[in-house]
């Protein structure tokens, strides 16, 4: 008899509320992709290198024309230097990304502190390796860091910290004073960071992204994780990157080579195409997305959710207290879809250990304004 490794595993809940919507007919806000295509010239150039014969294996650490584009926006965005042959290597999707760097760092009986509330693949890749994770809650309302409960955490076993930032579901960011006292809080100490920056060019209202890959302290136990889905709007495309210094990237890799091998390659020479004729885009993403989450806050300034704007991401969290503060979040997000037309994310989902009074559901906004519209005027009337 099979005996399951990941025995508290189900059906995420982001399938789950996709499926929900689509038997309901609700408009779906709960899961994190758009509902508008990528760049046109993005998807033409993907057509192009597929008719052109560009299908078959490309290498194992990506394309080198794509490592090379994304040193160069590194250099642009950050005003560092990272090696494109030995520090930048291409996965299917962030996720493939994240597993890897986990599968090189721990060991059975090894620790990795994560932030709650945390994306859901982290534990499970840290159980697979044959470690566990130490939870520590962020602190509310603004979801930042308890650097005391973070201290407190870390024992002779903590071998990993996972980042995420800006942050899912919060959209919450970290600050450059943050990464110089996680510096300083795990210097001396064998413990690694593996920084989720996915969404680290949707920072709105005039702030930056503070990247581990501008913190060169960090940066040298770190494994830095992006996503081109997320950036250029095809997280269908499933192709992500990572970047850490040589000796990280070379453990890396020897995982990956057996996980996936290589990305898809016509997408890969198409988003480098893409990325040497707009290398403007990562610029103006900021204001493209900060306008929809304008207009979805502004619709939704009259209903009773009550919220707080996110700075990052492309994710708005409400409160539901002034509606139905006998219902759970997860019930809430359930009845949202069945009796209101709209489908959301229970944030203590995101929780080992969520608490009690929490009454916070998850829309995403990464969505054309019609939708945005449609779905403000239905969440306005509950």
């Amino acid at each position: 008899m099979l005996v399951s490794k990941l025995p508290n595993v189900g059906t995420t809940i982001f399938t789950r509320m996709s499926q929900l919507a689509l038997e309901t007919g609700a408009i779906n806000l709960s899961q994190g992709f758009p509902d508008f295509d990528g760049p046109q010239a993005l998807r033409e150039a993907v057509a192009r290198h597929v008719m052109e014969g560009r299908n078959q294996y490309s290498p194992m650490t990506g394309l080198p024309s794509l490592r090379q584009q994304v040193a160069a926006k590194i250099a642009r965005s950050y005003g560092v230097q990272r090696d494109a042959d030995s520090e930048i290597t291409i996965t299917p999707g962030a996720t493939e990304a994240i597993f890897c760097a986990v599968q090189a760092l721990i060991r059975p009986g090894d620790e990795a502190i994560v932030l709650d509330p945390c994306y859901d693949s982290y534990e499970p890749s840290v159980e697979l390796a044959g470690g566990r994770c130490v939870h520590v809650p962020l602190a509310l309302p603004d979801f930042a860091v308890d650097w005391q409960r973070l201290s407190d955490a870390i024992s002779p076993r903590t071998r990993l910290i996972f980042l995420n930032s800006p942050h899912n579901p919060s959209g919450a960011l970290l600050t450059r004073a943050d990464l110089d006292k996680l510096a300083e809080l795990i210097r001396g100490r064998d413990i690694h960071v593996i920084s989720d920056e996915v969404y680290e060019h949707l920072i709105y209202d005039g702030q930056r992204h503070a990247s581990v890959l501008a913190h060169e302290e960090l940066y040298q136990r770190a494994f830095v994780v992006s996503s081109f889905g997320k950036t250029y709007h095809v997280t269908g495309w499933k192709t992500g990157y990572v970047v850490a210094p040589p000796a990280l990237t070379a453990e890396l890799r020897k995982i990956h080579q057996y996980v996936n091998f290589c990305g898809v390659t016509p997408l890969q020479f198409a988003l480098a195409d893409f990325m040497a004729a707009h290398p403007e885009h990562v610029e103006e993403l900021p204001a493209f997305y900060q306008a929809k989450r304008d207009l979805f806050c502004d619709l939704l300034a009259g209903s009773r959710f009550t919220f707080t704007r996110a700075p990052g991401t492309y994710f708005q969290l409400a409160d539901y207290s002034a509606i139905r503060p006998d219902l759970d979040d997860v019930a809430m997000a359930e009845w949202l879809t069945r009796e209101h037309g709209v489908a959301a994310i229970p944030v203590s989902v995101f929780y080992q250990s969520a608490p009690e009074d929490m009454r916070l559901v998850r829309f995403c906004f990464a969505k054309r304004e019609e939708t945005l519209r449609q779905a403000a005027e239905k969440l306005s009337a509950v």
